[in-house]
């Protein structure tokens, strides 16, 4: 996930987004809806792109914050439906919502 943070890959549970892309650059709206994140309760999208794009290393910083946040939340949820035993029902259901098409 820090790599990815690094090249402005950021996932979030709609699917991986590329935040270098121009679509960004005034989206206003936070970076994962879906986050309770510190990254994505405080700063936009719009932002998070200026951020990369003019080469703060902040970015990057707040990229790789969001990413290892989402990938400890998607453990836990992964082991708490492992616990319950319904983890195939969230496989299913997380690989039916993950959209990888902005990667």
């Amino acid at each position: 996930p820090t790599r990815n943070a690094r090249n402005g890959g950021l996932f979030t549970s709609q699917g991986k987004l590329n935040i270098r892309n121009a679509r960004y650059k005034n989206d206003f709206g936070p970076l994962d809806p879906a986050c309770g994140c510190p990254v994505c309760t405080t700063h936009s999208r719009a932002y998070l792109s200026h951020l990369y794009r003019a080469g703060e290393v902040l970015g990057i910083r707040l990229n790789t914050l969001h990413n290892l946040c989402f990938m400890l939340d998607l453990a836990a949820d992964s082991r708490k439906a492992v616990l319950e035993g319904r983890f195939t029902e969230f496989k299913r259901s997380f690989l039916a919502s993950y959209d990888n098409s902005d990667a």
